[in-house]
């Protein structure tokens, strides 16, 4: 068993364990240590990514949770690279992306051609789904933001996305409206930071105990970074941003201009 610094794939994974222990075997953790002569504290990092274990490690603990050869060869093979610092994983699979949101303490967004997921209104993302042909999830993404203690939030958002129309004129609307009732949380940047509209859309995640992460996607891979260069850059781009988004009660006016006539009433529609 390696000490290492652990990654959103490792969580991910050593959560997947935790979940496993619990279905098959009805065990806390301490009672799997015992049956498998291990300390407590084994379980317990190997449960929340802290830690890599080995393939024997692995071994024992998914064969108490009584898995055959072929799942525990499938779980190396995705085990093996848990802690690189660069993952890259298929559109479609949230599960990484979610226990990562679930976790941060502080979300910092940019966004550049359409509105952040996580403040996506129900009819937005259903136009957004249609134009790019992608396969919905089951996952409430943004419940992260309705939790008592909801990580702090920053999104960036280009103009170039309020303009861009998805769906009819009331999508959009209500979509405005959405934002402008959580104008806390949003800073448009307006379409005159050209340069702006050039940098790569990503999202930087901050842990109380964890390594911060940067993240993007596309319509081929979820990537996830946490190379110290990729999360100075981050931070750079962020910066930069800062200093040409409009303020809040700025980016509020921006918003009612797309808004429209369309009373706030509408959001009540889209919740």
């Amino acid at each position: 068993m390696t000490v290492t610094t652990s990654t959103a794939y490792s969580r991910d994974l050593g959560d997947e364990l935790r979940r496993l222990r619990q279905r098959f075997t009805g065990l806390r953790g301490r009672g799997l240590a015992v049956q498998l002569g291990w300390d407590p504290s084994k379980v317990s990092n190997i449960e929340h990514g802290k830690v890599r274990a080995s393939e024997i490690d692995l071994v024992q603990y998914l064969t108490a949770c009584g898995k055959d050869i072929d799942f525990i060869e499938d779980f190396f093979r995705r085990y093996r690279n848990a802690f690189d610092p660069y993952l890259a994983q298929v559109p479609d699979n949230p599960r990484t992306l979610v226990m990562t949101e679930a976790m941060a303490t502080k979300i910092t967004a940019y966004d550049v051609l359409t509105v952040n997921s996580l403040l996506q209104t129900p009819g937005y993302a259903q136009a957004l789904q249609a134009a790019t042909g992608a396969t919905p999830d089951d996952v409430d993404r943004q419940a992260v933001l309705r939790r008592p203690t909801r990580p702090d939030c920053v999104f960036y958002l280009h103009e170039l996305a309020l303009r861009l129309r998805l769906g009819d004129a009331h999508v959009m609307a209500e979509q405005c409206a959405w934002l402008m009732a959580n104008s806390n949380l949003v800073r448009i940047v307006p379409a005159e930071a050209s340069t702006a509209a050039f940098q790569s859309t990503c999202t930087l995640f901050e842990f109380e105990k964890a390594t911060p992460l940067v993240y993007a996607e596309s319509d081929l891979a979820k990537v996830f970074a946490q190379d110290e260069a990729a999360v100075e850059r981050t931070r750079n781009l962020f910066e930069l941003l800062d200093s040409v988004a409009l303020d809040e009660n700025q980016s509020r006016r921006r918003l009612a201009e797309y808004r429209g006539p369309t009373p706030l009433r509408a959001l009540a529609r889209t919740r």
